[in-house]
């Protein structure tokens, strides 16, 4: 009788594969990238309000510029109080303006003029000062 050597066949079973991954690895596996992803989206709508917070606050900040250089050019004498209500500037209707001059001070023959721009139904406001001299 010739014995032939016996044919070595591997033991493992499919379902200990190591070269695949069991579901329990893949669940893991989505969850990070779902909190991964979730993160970055967060920090992107948080990136698009502070964006959008910054250009108005520069577009208010350069209606108030404006309205002071428009006072300067006019001069000491015709300096006074007023305001722009919403929907009144031009190209500009989610902004009020309002000018307050105060005479006097800081000295006499001087007038302190404040040029406060308000926004969001007066929730946010910038407020430039300047003075003049007769």
């Amino acid at each position: 009788m010739i014995f032939l050597p016996r044919a070595k066949f591997p033991k493992t079973c499919r379902l200990r594969d190591p070269s695949g991954f069991t579901l329990v690895e893949l669940l893991v596996a989505l969850t990070i990238l779902a909190v991964g992803f979730l993160g970055v989206y967060s920090l992107g709508i948080g990136i698009i309000r502070a964006n959008l917070s910054i250009d108005r606050l520069t577009t208010a900040t350069t209606l108030a510029q404006d309205k002071l250089e428009q006072i300067r050019g006019l001069g000491y004498s015709a300096a006074a109080s007023s305001t722009e209500n919403y929907n009144s500037i031009a190209t500009y209707p989610f902004y009020k303006r309002v000018t307050s001059v105060q005479v006097g001070t800081p000295a006499v023959g001087m007038k302190t003029v404040i040029v406060t721009v308000y926004w969001n139904s007066d929730a946010n406001s910038v407020a430039l000062t300047n003075y003049l001299a007769e």
